[in-house]
């Protein structure tokens, strides 16, 4: 999901697309698969996004989201599981929803399937959202939701339908702020970056720094941007970011105070870590200088600025 969140020739592509966005007001045009889906209009979308800090002065999100707007349906004859045992959905809305984006040779929702089911809720595949529905159906590979991974997910937020799964995101925001929760989406987003199906065990470098940029949506550690710097201009000549590097740098981000400081090559860090530091503080000595170099020599000697300004 970017370009199906990225599988990524273009890393700044969607997560449910590699095609890119489609206008969320376009017209839905369903495949004729299996399940023989009515069209629906897609939710509405709404919602306003305030930012507070956190005590560990990262800035948190707090999105909230207009219920969407989908007509009522005529009575289904054939839902008599909907309540049973309990539950608060239909298994068989869920799997007609399924059947209605399925692709027409594989039991899954492959890409082009995946783009349109992001069109009709209303959400832009490379947005946070989508990661975190990824997360919820615990998917295997980007661009692509199995029957399995589809029942499952849906069952796990209690949703049979477009409405229903957008309704969904708001508690999914809240849920992905609590620091366990957290932590497991963040390294949920590393297996899923991954190209399975050719076995990769690293991210490439760009389609990591992309998944940065999204996991962290909520709250942006003080020195990711520096950090995302340091891989784009890429001095260590890195192509890829191993499980471990990508898992430790949260605990770097959450130990290591930005100016660095407290920084120590003697702790077990992964050694591309060694290497931002020290390219980091050349890097701010060297701003630091290029300030020093640009401050009027009369504003050392003090009020020299004064004085030549009485003689205009």
């Amino acid at each position: 999901m970017g370009q199906c969140v990225t599988k990524c020739k273009n890393p700044s592509s969607s997560l449910g697309s590699k095609s890119g966005d489609k206008d969320p007001g376009s017209k839905s045009h369903h495949k004729k698969g299996g399940g023989g889906c009515k069209e629906e209009p897609g939710p509405v979308c709404g919602g306003k996004a305030s930012g507070d800090l956190l005590a560990n002065g990262t800035k948190t999100m707090e999105a909230t989201a207009e219920t969407p707007v989908i007509p009522a349906t005529s009575p289904n004859p054939r839902k008599e599981e909907l309540m049973a045992n309990g539950e608060e959905f239909s298994l068989l809305r869920i799997e007609e929803l399924f059947s209605c984006y399925k692709d027409e040779q594989d039991d899954a929702i492959l890409e082009e399937g995946m783009e349109q089911f992001c069109n009709d809720l209303c959400v832009d595949p490379a947005e946070f959202r989508v990661l975190l529905l990824a997360w919820k159906f615990q998917a295997a590979t980007m661009c692509k939701f199995t029957r399995k991974e589809f029942v499952d997910g849906c069952k796990a937020i209690k949703a049979d339908s477009l409405e229903g799964i957008y309704s969904s995101f708001p508690c999914m925001l809240l849920e992905a702020q609590a620091e366990d929760k957290f932590k497991d989406l963040y390294r949920f987003t590393f297996q899923f970056g991954l190209d399975s199906e050719e076995g990769q065990r690293s991210l490439h470098r760009d389609i990591a720094i992309a998944l940065w940029r999204l996991v962290f949506t909520q709250g942006s550690p003080d020195i990711l941007d520096c950090w995302l710097d340091f891989l784009t201009e890429n001095p260590s000549g890195v192509k890829g970011i191993s499980r471990d590097t990508w898992n430790m740098f949260l605990n770097f981000s959450q130990v290591i105070g930005p100016d660095l400081s407290n920084y120590s090559e003697d702790e077990a860090w992964p050694s591309l870590f060694d290497t931002f530091v020290e390219w980091e503080v050349e890097r701010r000595k060297k701003e630091e200088e290029k300030r020093r170099c640009a401050q009027p020599e009369t504003e050392e000697s003090g009020g020299g600025s004064s004085s030549s300004s009485s003689f205009v």
